[in-house]
């Protein structure tokens, strides 16, 4: 019995003795004795009043960064009530997985007015088609892909998230070919045709005269160009992206624009930040609103730049006041000047303009127009899609006759962020500026890009909202961290909105505390030539010409 006791002793020693020595060589591969040791020796010396939140403080610093253990997918509902994404990023802090935040990103479809109930219908269905396929891609593969890598690091998010959209695409093209090739596999091929006889030339009129026309031959209108297609579940990418942009500002204890700031400035925090000037829709116009005028969709204001922002909404506040109580009196004889006007989307009919009711102009008869309201009118310093894209060769003519007068701003005539990276070129369309909007499979990283190619092209950015509106108000920090010049949130009603402009006015007392807040300069209009844009393209910038001052323009026009 004794020799068993002494036994069983010595192999409990031994293993003792075993798990000691692995202990040791776990704790110093770990460097755990040396930080032991100098965190003790500082604690003692520094003697908090709360010792263990200090070394709990200490030890916190010494953890592993965080890293993404999970991505969240959901279907929300946005400002509108309808469906939309929401993506809530989970990462791994000391061990233990954390819920560090949560986005909603708005979807593209835009909201139709009176529209016959089968197109809501299927646009109803198409919307709910694309929030659910990005909720599955985001719960399925993309959590999966994202599983350990540090929210820090940006560009590597994004390129993870950029292949495996470029896969989805992929795919979608492969069935697209294969659905194709079924259907050309069961259609019977049709027999040609006799093609028609060609009609009889037109009789001849009484009294006119051989070779003579009753009217001028105008111009062929340009085909529509087709819509850019949009795959379904892209705004998976785009709010995953945001999500992560906004994890990494929360566990470094910074503000999401100065994230984006150093995104953009190759991780160099800018001395100062400007906030963006605001453009305040006022009055609505168009075939969705009351009245006869059809030129513009909405009238925009824009506050003197050396106003703050929280001056600036005060003034457009007192502004809005005045103009409900003109529009609900009798209009006075003159209309006021407007500051700004969007004439995107006016009806259009055959080709052909409609500014009044029953009034239509060709896309040549607009140039005019256009001139002659800047002419009288020289306090509107912005005009945003004038024109259809299609109408290039007026692009040109309005360009070269107002381009030192005011901006001209390409929005929904200009084509996709992700396809203006691809092309490398924003020129296709003579403009001043273009409207950026983070949705679909837009990342941190395309908005870093854009904004340096229209910076490098001495164009201006506008950074707008996506036509589904929500309360989250991440893209106001994106306009700032990206120093955009303009940002267009809409109307200052309705609570998605006024949450945005809260956010920016917290942004900016934020930006005074710190001493950083950078002025916005005056309105200044360069106008290139055709041979200075292609010098600008080729990267070898002419002598900028003399800038021209929109209160200059004012200040002439009033003495005259």
């Amino acid at each position: 019995m004794g020799e068993e006791g002494g036994g069983r002793s010595c192999g409990t020693t031994r293993d003792l003795q075993k798990l000691k020595q692995q202990a040791m060589e776990y704790y110093r591969e770990n460097d755990v004795p040396r930080r032991l040791e100098e965190l003790l020796n500082s604690t003692f010396y520094l003697q908090p009043a709360d010792v263990y939140g200090h070394l709990a403080n200490c030890f916190s610093k010494l953890a592993k960064p965080p890293t993404i253990c999970k991505v969240v997918g959901k279907n929300v509902l946005d400002g509108l009530g309808l469906p939309t994404l929401q993506v809530e990023i989970f990462c791994t802090i000391q061990n233990f997985p954390k819920n560090i935040c949560s986005v909603v990103i708005s979807t593209h479809f835009e909201v139709h007015e009176n529209a016959l109930p089968e197109l809501v219908e299927a646009e109803e269905l198409e919307r709910s088609d694309a929030v659910s396929t990005a909720v599955r891609w985001v719960n399925e593969t993309i959590t999966e892909e994202l599983q350990g890598l540090t929210p820090s690091n940006q560009a590597e998010v994004d390129q993870v998230l950029r292949t495996f959209f470029e896969s989805k695409v992929q795919e979608d093209k492969e069935r697209k070919e294969l659905e194709k090739s079924l259907k050309d596999s069961t259609v019977p091929t049709p027999s040609p045709l006799t093609p028609p006889p060609p009609p009889p030339p037109p009789a001849k009129k009484k009294g006119q005269k051989q070779g003579r026309k009753d009217t001028l031959t105008e111009k062929p209108i340009v085909p529509p160009e087709p819509v850019e297609p949009i795959l379904c579940g892209s705004m998976a990418i785009g709010a995953v992206s945001l999500a992560v942009a906004k994890t990494s500002a929360v566990l470094g204890n910074n503000p999401l624009y100065l994230n984006i700031a150093l995104l953009k400035h190759h991780q160099d925090q800018p001395a100062k930040l400007t906030i963006p000037l605001l453009m305040v829709s006022l009055v609505s116009c168009g075939k969705s609103s009351p009245g006869k005028l059809n030129l513009m969709k909405e009238v925009i204001c824009i506050p003197h730049p050396g106003l703050t922002a929280k001056q600036g909404v005060d003034m457009l506040l007192e502004i809005q006041k005045h103009i409900n109580k003109t529009i609900e009196m009798s209009p006075p004889p003159k209309p006021e000047t407007k500051k700004g006007h969007n004439g995107g989307k006016r009806g259009q009919s055959k080709g052909k303009y409609e500014v009044m009711m029953g009034t239509y102009k060709n896309a040549a008869e607009m140039v005019d127009l256009y001139v002659e309201l800047i002419n009288k009118f020289p306090s509107i310093i912005a005009l945003i899609d004038p024109f259809r894209k299609e109408d290039s060769e007026q692009w040109d003519s309005t360009y070269n006759a107002l381009g030192s007068k005011c901006y001209l701003i390409a929005g929904t005539a200009s084509k996709s962020i992700s396809k203006l990276l691809e092309d490398g070129n924003i020129g296709i369309l003579r403009c001043s500026g273009l409207i950026v909007k983070h949705t679909n499979q837009t990342t941190m990283s395309d908005l870093v890009e854009m904004t340096n190619l229209i910076d490098s092209k001495k164009h201006i950015a506008v950074f707008g909202s996506a036509e589904g509106e929500s309360s989250d108000d991440s893209l106001v920090d994106l306009a700032v961290g990206l120093g955009v010049r303009f940002i267009k949130l809409g109307g200052l009603s309705r609570g998605e909105r006024v949450t945005k402009y809260n956010r920016l006015f917290t942004i900016e007392e934020e930006l005074v505390q710190n001493g950083t807040l950078g002025f916005s300069e005056e309105h200044t209009f360069f106008y290139l030539n055709e041979e200075a844009e292609k010098a600008a393209m080729a990267g070898e910038l002419p002598e900028p010409p003399e800038p021209i001052f929109a209160t200059e323009v004012v200040e002439q026009s009033a003495k005259t």
